[in-house]
């Protein structure tokens, strides 16, 4: 990005929902990288975990319509990367979300930019889906992200500007809600083990979240060839039988005899109706047990999706986990002796 490019950026502004994820954290970034000026809303900015500094936050919630409009007033790019936590309340939450989002972005004149999931697909266009496949999903959450996909269309097609990008299961060094961090390499301290949801022999995609955040932003610098609806698919890491993930895991801790376990899907089934996180994921178990594949055929011809290779991907991901262990570690001892302080009993 040169100086140039900066200060033509300087007097753009975006507004990102959900600045405090892991998608969100690293477009914002992004943004601040090129020199955009960068609004986030949270109901309690001060209790919220910046992802960068110089980010002026608003206080608002997602779900106000007019907390929204007045936080998208005069920008160019709003982002919405907020979900519901923990898969929870999406029949309520996600719609009424995305419809403040738009009536926001089309009257301020804002592109919005929406990073897209495989949910919104069905078993009739996989493994290998294009840009341009229909959706018909066969789950809640793919019915509820198609319509939201529906809306956005249909708001371009209205004079609105809509931009998509879509990639697989997201891993990072800065983001642990996700299947790597929760799941594979769950857990603080040394990695003891890797607990793989998949089968064995079954492909399975995945996207490195920086390699995600500087491909929207190379496309939103394109903003003159993107169209009022833009969307694309990233080819990301494909993994094709399930084992290249657990090597490059293997390789970064310098384990290769680093146990493999499966993940108990019977026994979350199980527990299912009173874990209801456990009753969300088992929705997308088909995830695991079929290959589905996106096919990044318009960012191959662009030639500007980002790739940073696997093994450096994972060595920097787990990094990060690293890092996160010790700021709890600190976390939890600065709290024992804030206790001791206050009570001037000696810790057990």
């Amino acid at each position: 990005m040169t100086q140039n490019a900066n200060r033509q950026n300087a007097d753009r502004t975006a507004l990102v929902l959900g600045a405090t994820g892991g998608i969100g954290g690293e477009v914002v970034r992004g943004l601040q990288a090129r020199g955009w000026a960068v609004r986030a809303l949270h109901r309690d900015p001060g209790r919220a975990a910046a992802p960068a500094g110089g980010i002026r936050w608003i206080t608002g919630d997602a779900m106000n319509a007019r907390d929204v409009a007045a936080a998208a007033e005069g920008a160019q790019l709003v982002v919405h990367a907020v979900n519901p936590p923990g898969y929870r309340r999406w029949a309520e939450l996600v719609l009424p979300m995305i419809d403040n989002t738009i009536a926001a972005a089309v009257s301020s004149g804002a592109r919005i930019l929406l990073p897209g999931t495989v949910y919104n697909y069905g078993r009739d266009v996989m493994p290998l889906i294009g840009e341009d496949a229909p959706q018909n999903p066969f789950t809640n959450k793919g019915r509820i992200r198609a319509e939201m996909e529906r809306r956005l269309k249909h708001a371009a097609d209205a004079g609105g500007k809509v931009l998509i990008v879509r990639a697989g299961d997201y891993f990072g060094p800065r983001s642990g809600n996700n299947w790597f961090s929760q799941v594979l390499a769950k857990g603080e301290g040394p990695l003891r083990r890797i607990t793989y949801p998949g089968r064995r022999g079954v492909g399975h995609q995945w996207a490195y979240l920086p390699d995600v955040a500087e491909t929207m932003m190379r496309l939103v610098e394109r903003e003159q060839v993107l169209g009022a609806f833009a969307s694309f698919h990233m080819a990301g890491h494909w993994d094709a039988d399930g084992t290249a993930m657990i090597a490059a895991i293997r390789r970064a801790v310098g384990r290769p005899d680093l146990p493999v376990s499966s993940l108990p899907w019977a026994m979350m089934a199980l527990a299912a109706p009173f874990v209801p996180l456990f009753r969300e994921l088992g929705e997308m178990r088909y995830l695991w047990r079929e290959p589905v594949r996106l096919d990044g055929a318009r960012l191959a011809a662009l030639g500007i999706e980002a790739h940073t290779p696997l093994d450096a991907a994972v060595r920097e991901t787990l990094a990060g986990r690293a890092a996160s262990s010790s700021r709890a570690a600190a976390s939890a001892q600065a709290a024992t002796f804030a206790s001791v302080a206050e009570s001037g009993t000696p810790p057990k």
